[in-house]
């Protein structure tokens, strides 16, 4: 009994700890003016204001509206891409395919300003500069390793005897991709999908170096450029709304497929 108090007091503190920030920012978001900075846990006079200086005082709707084009197109090429990469590499034999896995592996440990010159040339080269898709160009490089990755051990764990009886139906390896692997990793694909949705949705240095006009920004950026009267005041009212908007959806998202999260993550630790 005493344990099990103790385990629940430990994770309350836990949840303050990670909750209170979000809290926290969510309160300001509400508090009117110079009221910010009366530390309060409740706005004594709630106003929607914040909310409507960022949504009229630039244009926010369409930064929100790239963020989900740039984020679904990532997710959406990542999984293409990843299905076909992991089952070359999970059920494939060739020479050099656990070097090509780790060399996967190892592009993503690279820091983004380590290529932020090259990539920067090659979206200069192509003409894709202050668009969409060099953001979508470029944050595949930090979700296709991961996917591939993951995707590769969920696929290594199926049951061979499906293949096997797969091919002597005469399946194509198209076939077997499409219709006998795909339906199996629906777990996998919502776990991989979802990390790869908000490592684009949150990507700032990339959107940053790469546009150029507000109409083409995403929301990390929008944020960060926010500004107040002059170039020394910062309207920490409207920075906390901007975020509250953005950050919303996302907790929703992660709430709503919570279980496949899970479920797609822990997928091929097990062996047995």
């Amino acid at each position: 009994m005493t344990t099990r108090a103790g385990l629940l007091i430990l994770w309350l503190l836990l949840a303050l700890f990670l909750l209170f920030p979000f809290y926290y920012a969510l309160v300001s978001s509400f508090t009117p003016g110079s009221d910010i900075f009366n530390a309060r846990y409740w706005p004594a006079s709630p106003t929607l204001a914040n909310y409507q200086a960022v949504m009229t005082g630039q244009p926010f709707g369409r930064n929100i509206l790239n963020s989900v084009l740039v984020a679904s197109l990532v997710v959406v090429l990542s999984l293409g891409l990843g299905v076909l990469a992991a089952y070359a590499l999970g059920r494939v034999r060739f020479a050099g395919r656990r070097l090509l896995l780790y060399t996967i592996l190892g592009v993503s440990m690279f820091p983004q300003v380590a290529v932020l010159a090259g990539l920067f040339e090659i979206v200069r080269l192509f003409g894709l500069y202050d668009s969409l898709l060099a953001l979508v160009f470029s944050n595949m490089i930090l979700t296709l390793p991961f996917t591939v990755w993951v995707l590769t051990a969920f696929m290594r764990e199926l049951p061979v005897e499906i293949e096997e009886a797969a091919i002597m139906d005469g399946a194509t390896p198209w076939v077997l991709v499409t219709r006998i692997f795909l339906p199996l990793m629906g777990p996998a694909m919502v776990a991989t999908g979802l990390l790869a949705f908000i490592a684009a949705w949150n990507e700032f240095l990339f959107a940053l170096s790469f546009t150029l006009s507000n109409t083409q920004r995403t929301v990390p950026v929008a944020i960060a450029l926010i500004t107040g009267a002059s170039q020394y005041e910062l309207p920490w009212g409207n920075i906390m709304a901007a975020s509250a908007i953005v950050t919303v959806p996302l907790i929703g998202l992660v709430l709503v497929f919570q279980r496949r999260l899970v479920a797609g993550l822990t997928a091929g630790a097990v062996k047995g």
